[in-house]
Order: C-alpha cells, then structure tokens, then sequence
C-alpha cells in the first residue's frame, strides 16, 4: 500500500475515484427512481462523439465530452418528455449515432494509436492528468450540490410528475436539470469507469443499499458511501492486477449487490413475520421527503411519496 501510495498517479487516481464514488449514486438514485437506469449508458455513448471531438481539435476531450453529452441529455428529455411512439427510436439513433461518430473521429485524429480510445471506453488509472482531477472535482461537487440541495424537489418529480406539477414544482426545468447532472456525472467517471460502465456505478450501489435501508435519505447516504468504497477497492485492485480500473470497479459493486441481496432475504422474512403476527401489512418503505400538498399549503402527504423503486 505504501509504495502504491508513493505514486503521483496513484494519489490522482484514488482521489478520483473517492469523487466518482460521491458523484455517481448520488444521480444514480433518481435514475433508479425513475425507472431509466440505463440512461446513463446511453450517454456514455453520446458522450464518445465528444472525446473524439477532443482528439480531432487537439484539446480536451473531458470538457468536449461535457459539453456533446450534455446537448444529448437535453435532446434525451424533450424526446423522452413528448413520449411519442417514435421516441424510442430517436434515442436509439442518438445512441448509435454517437458511439460511430466518436470512433470515426478518434481514427481520423493525429492522436489517434493503439489504446487512444481505449482508457476512455473501460477505465485507466494511468490517464487521471492534474488537470483531469481539478475538472472531476469542480463537476463533482456541482452534481453533488445540486442533487442533495434539491433532493425534495428531485424525488418530487421522480415519484410522480403530475402530483409535482400541481403542487408549483417546476417539473421540466427540474427534468432537464437532472439530466444535464447526469450527462455531467458520465464524464466525470469516463476515467475511473469508462464510458462503457458509467451506468453501472450509478445504478448498482443504489440497488446494493436499497436491499438494506427503508428510507430515501438512508438510501442515498448507503449508496454514495458503497460508491466509494468499491471505486476505491476497484482502482486499488486493477494496479495489484494490472487491469482496467473499470471493469474491477464494476464487479466488486455487482458483487456487493449480490451479499446484500443474500443478507436482506431473511430480514425481510423476519418483517413478514411480524407483520402478519400483529396483522398489519408490512407496506412498502416510506420516504422521508415531504412533498407539498395542492388542496393546503404548508401541509405535506407522505403517503404520495412513498416507497423507493423496487
């Protein structure tokens, strides 16, 4: 550990990944919420036409990437927002569009070599810059501020739009909001994760944490905190193994998904049990988040904000 740690790039890579650990469930949660877990893949496919753009023009392919990932996320929500039943469609070739266009770009650059695309696609703790870190940081706690300063308006929106909308929350400024975080999020983690598995840090700590907590705050807390441990463990286990960061990132939090998934079965028996000994219902898990009510202000129902995504 000591001669890891004696490394500059190594302190640039695990401060990295403790602010990708941060940065990633704290979006993810809302995701999950929402049911569109894989949006975040499907940005980390737009976000590649960005890298390419940042080899072709010779700067920085991190704030290209931030800023054709960001015009995708919006793109992403009007669709999504229409809910036509051409949308599925638009976003596939959005998708596409943007994985063949980030790889024709990369080929035809001067930087273009062996493993040009390849650190950005899975993950490598060699590529973390000084300059990268200071990017990953000011982004980060953008996301983070944004995603646990709003948390009640956020949720509002993730549980039910129609019930925000006639409480006075403004639920598409709030929906693009939230997408533009996470377009920020995926190339935030390009370089621990990679563009690849982005999705898969954002989303599988938050599931992990929900087999154990019954409250959205518990949710959120457990998850940023597994975030880290697991992109710590991850990049610390790809330079032992000399491995993509990645790829080992993303296996230890499946696996961590996997025992808590095993401690929970019997716990939730346990409440079953109870329950049905006292004749209640167990219920779902109730969120701690007050949304306001329509009918009179300064009350709130909790019961309309209730439960978290099974």
């Amino acid at each position: 550990m000591t001669e890891m740690l004696s490394y500059d790039f190594m302190q640039r890579a695990l401060l990295a990944a403790v602010l990708v650990g941060i940065t990633a469930p704290a979006v993810g949660i809302y995701l999950v919420q929402r049911r569109q877990a894989l949006m975040g893949d499907g940005m980390g496919h737009v976000a590649m036409t960005g890298v390419g753009l940042g080899f072709i023009f010779q700067t920085s392919p991190v704030w290209m990437a931030v800023l054709v990932c960001v015009l995708g996320a919006v793109t992403m929500e009007l669709v999504r927002s229409r809910g036509n039943q051409r949308g599925d469609i638009a976003l596939a070739m959005l998708f596409y569009g943007g994985m063949a266009c980030g790889k024709l770009l990369v080929s035809l650059s001067a930087q273009a070599g062996a493993g040009s695309l390849e650190s950005y696609l899975w993950g490598s703790i060699l590529t973390v810059a000084p300059g990268d870190l200071a990017v990953i940081a000011a982004l980060g706690a953008v996301v983070v501020a944004v995603t646990v300063g709003l948390r009640r308006q956020l949720f509002a929106i993730c549980q039910d739009e129609d019930f925000a909308r006639v409480t006075g929350v403004p639920v598409r400024v709030l929906n693009l909001l939230l997408a533009v975080m996470a377009a920020v999020t995926v190339t935030v983690a390009m370089r621990v994760v990679g563009l690849l598995l982005v999705s898969a840090l954002m989303v599988v700590p938050v599931v992990a944490a929900q087999q154990l907590t019954r409250s959205f705050a518990a949710t959120q807390a457990a998850s940023i905190g597994l975030g880290v441990v697991v992109s710590l463990a991850g990049v610390t286990g790809s330079y032992h193994l000399n491995v993509p960061s990645g790829p080992a990132i993303v296996l230890l939090a499946i696996a961590v998904f996997a025992v808590f998934s095993v401690i929970a079965a019997p716990l939730a028996r346990r409440r079953h049990r109870a329950g049905a000994g006292t004749g209640a219902e167990p219920g779902p898990r109730v969120c701690d988040v007050e949304i306001p009510s329509p009918t009179s202000p300064g009350t709130t129902t909790p019961e309309r904000g209730a439960g978290l995504a099974q």
